[in-house]
């Protein structure tokens, strides 16, 4: 399984509102796509404050490099990808992705 963690550093004008449906969609696109599941996002709400700045992070787990690879076409999911970079602090800069074989 391929466990794909996704941080970004949103600007400070952007609201959870926006947050929230850019990863509501992201959620949906993990639903509809075979190989991908359990979809989780939100605000970080760690005692331990050290995100240096990112608040903000989803994860969703995939069976295969394929089915990775199908998301990342998935053409829903270039357009939320495109918001998640417009609203991050110095666009891609502002986003860490990680992939984890698990």
């Amino acid at each position: 399984m391929i466990r794909h963690i996704v941080l970004t550093k949103f600007r400070p004008d952007v609201t959870e509102e926006a947050v929230a449906a850019i990863y509501a969609g992201l959620a949906d696109v993990a639903e509809t796509l075979p190989g991908a599941s359990g979809f989780t996002g939100g605000r970080s709400q760690s005692p331990e404050q050290i995100e240096r700045g990112y608040m903000h992070g989803f994860v969703i787990d995939f069976d295969d490099w394929a089915a990775l690879e199908a998301y990342q076409n998935n053409k829903t999911h270039k357009a939320l990808g495109a918001q998640l970079v417009e609203n991050a602090i110095g666009g891609i800069d502002g986003i860490l992705v990680l992939d984890l074989e698990v």
